[in-house]
């Protein structure tokens, strides 16, 4: 059984080793982001393998950690992905009402 084992766990490493490819080559930010999230999966799922074949509990709770810093990432990459550019910490409304200003001065002219 424990070989068994360990071969899921290459071939879950390696299925992570193609999701690395689209990391890297990925067209957009979403296709990079999917990729990074098949790379914590298979990570979490790889170290659970790699804990029970051989028996050391320690290694679920790295495969816990890793499985929390991967919704952390994600969660980070849909605040940061939707901001609009130059917006820093403001909502963005300042910007629409100044040239919502400056289009009235040019009409009333």
């Amino acid at each position: 059984m424990t070989e068994f084992l360990l071969g899921a766990a290459a071939f879950v490493l390696g299925t992570v080793a193609l999701g690395l490819v689209r990391l890297l080559r990925g067209p957009g930010h979403a296709d990079r982001m999917l990729a990074a999230q098949l790379l914590g999966t298979g990570g979490v799922a790889a170290l659970l393998l790699l804990g029970v074949a051989t028996g050391v509990g320690a290694i679920a709770e790295v495969a816990l950690l890793l499985a929390l810093l991967a919704a952390f990432a994600s969660v980070a990459f849909v605040s940061g992905v939707h901001r609009p550019e130059g917006s820093g910490t403001t909502s963005g409304t300042a910007p629409s009402a100044a040239s919502s200003q400056n289009e009235n001065k040019r009409d009333s002219k």
